[in-house]
């Protein structure tokens, strides 16, 4: 039986080799992409009562205000770390 150490980088070997073998990334991804796009335009209009213009404004909002959450997020998580390593308090 493998530890989930060696589990974790069996896996990570697997998708990189994955990758290596990939000709094209974008095709590879592209119904996930959609998949995320398609939720921000149900996030903005879940009716569907907007024009395509306007939901298209909106969700772009939507996506940007969620990809800066996620970097205030990342940033504060990375100034905590250094204040730990620095002996600091959280």
């Amino acid at each position: 039986m493998s530890t989930p150490v060696e589990r974790a980088l069996r896996a990570r070997i697997a998708a990189h080799e994955s990758w290596a073998r990939t000709p094209d990334r974008a095709a590879r991804t592209a119904k996930a992409r959609e998949a995320l796009l398609t939720k921000f335009d149900r996030l903005v209009d879940p009716d569907g009562l907007l024009s395509p213009e306007e939901r298209a404004y909106r969700a772009d909002q939507a996506r940007k205000a969620h990809y800066s959450r996620l970097a205030l997020k990342s940033a504060q998580v990375r100034r905590r770390r250094v204040r730990n390593l620095q002996g600091g308090e959280s």
